[in-house]
């Protein structure tokens, strides 16, 4: 498990600034590790200490809740907290975001354990092939028919993919359709996974190439080997104890007094808070304890602020870290630090088209400065205004472009910023002038 630096560092490398939030986070996750090497005893009273992150859109809420749980291959979903006022009165069934969380737990156990088994399962799966598509090639070299060296020669080019063109005919399973009811606990109740236990799955000859039928084959020799009472407990174990819940637009549901969406956006606080608190929530899975899942809540809170939350939902995020709008510096810093940053996006993007793209010190100045006028003079979007600015630099550039053409070099400089954004830096100057 890494050190609070090492977390930090890690977020570093595809976030710029906001070191409060990512110290917050890095805390809350590293608090995980040590609870797990207390006493049982112990460890059962110590909960995650929850987490509000408060700033404007774009800042990177979101994408450091998204990199912190992959930096640890931990079970991720991100809600919207006004999902749960557009149905009814009260909302959506609030639930769900769990049954959500165990269902992104599922795909990463059962990809660890298929990671496991898959030279075993190859090895099944390679025979299944060959067997179906050795004696198609047989036939069509009658004079070599069951030779040695015939035989060595195909093993040998089936390895090396020289088939995974080829069209083969493969019997496989069809998946039930899925169909999700509730019942009266609110648990779901998967009518096509109940068929399919009981009857097994009709199975159907199918169409395709040497390549998709190993993947379909491998995933079906897969599931073969797993066992699925395992594979679930271990799923709602990391669930319950590793969940990472990422609830945004909470300032939504937080409305000031004397407004009359007051009741409805308050029923929803109070749906949501057990959930925060710690409840038993029936999915298809099995039953899972919200008690140790760490929530980050985000919201811009530009109209509301976090005391318009009920006080029992703000006692149970007891962190709350503001996050700083960004400037010039910090458009520079995410156009040229980060890992696969914008700058290095579009260059590789117009590499297909044979446009070798070079970005000036001056050139990466002007769009930040761009950048950050624009926020400060119309809605501030944060880091996606960067997106806006680089779609209208590079739109003739885009556009033109094709793989056809010969490679040609194009520097993106101060001069040809300034040409290409003539129309948005004359409605900078114009405004100047206007009272």
């Amino acid at each position: 498990m890494m050190t609070c630096n090492e977390i930090v560092k890690n977020l570093d490398a595809y976030i710029i600034g906001q070191s409060k939030a990512k110290r917050a986070v890095a805390i809350a996750l590293r608090n995980r590790y040590r609870r797990s090497k207390l006493p049982k005893s112990l460890s059962d009273e110590i909960t995650p200490k929850n987490i509000i992150l408060k700033g404007p859109t774009g800042v990177g809420k979101t994408e450091i809740a998204r990199r912190l749980a992959k930096l640890v291959n931990a079970p991720f979903v991100k809600v919207e907290a006004t999902k749960y006022t557009e149905v009814g009165y009260v909302g959506r069934d609030v639930e769900s975001m769990i049954r959500d969380l165990v269902e992104a737990s599922v795909r990463i156990v059962r990809k660890e354990y298929a990671d496991k088994i898959k030279d075993k399962a190859k090895v099944i799966v390679d025979k299944k092939i060959t067997d179906i598509l050795y004696p198609l090639k047989k036939a069509t070299k009658p004079e070599e028919m069951d030779t040695e060296l015939f035989r060595s020669r195909f093993y040998e080019d089936y390895e090396k993919g020289l088939y995974d063109t080829e069209t083969i005919d493969i019997d496989v399973k069809e998946q039930p359709k899925q169909i999700n009811l509730l019942d009266g606990g609110g648990g779901e109740i998967n009518i096509g996974q109940i068929m399919g236990g009981m009857f097994k799955g009709p199975r159907k000859m199918k169409k395709m190439t040497v390549e998709r039928a190993r993947e379909v084959l491998l995933e079906e020799e897969c599931d073969k080997m797993i066992d699925p009472d395992q594979l679930n407990k271990e799923a709602i174990y990391r669930a319950e104890q590793e969940g990472i819940i990422f609830i945004d637009e909470i300032d939504k549901i937080a409305a000031k007094k004397n407004n009359g969406q007051d009741v409805s956006r308050e029923g929803v606080q109070r749906d949501i808070l057990p959930i925060v608190e710690g409840s038993v929530v029936n999915t298809k899975y099995g039953v899972v304890h919200t008690d140790y899942i760490l929530f980050i809540a985000a919201g811009a809170f530009h109209i509301a602020s976090v005391s318009d939350l009920i006080p029992e939902l703000q006692g149970r995020f007891p962190i709350q870290v503001e996050l700083n709008s960004l400037d010039k510096e910090d458009f520079k810093k995410i156009l040229t630090i980060p890992q696969n940053a914008i700058t290095t996006q579009y260059q590789e993007l117009l590499k297909v088209d044979n446009v070798d793209l070079e970005f000036t010190d001056d050139a990466i100045d002007m769009i930040a400065e761009l950048a950050e006028e624009e926020n400060d003079t119309n809605e501030n979007i944060g880091a996606r205004r960067l997106q806006t600015i680089m779609e209208l630099l590079l739109e003739d550039i885009s556009f033109n472009a094709s793989e056809n053409n010969p490679v040609v070099k194009v520097k993106i400089d101060k001069p040809f910023v300034m040409n290409a954004m003539k129309d948005l830096i004359h409605t900078h100057d114009f405004k100047k002038y206007v009272l």
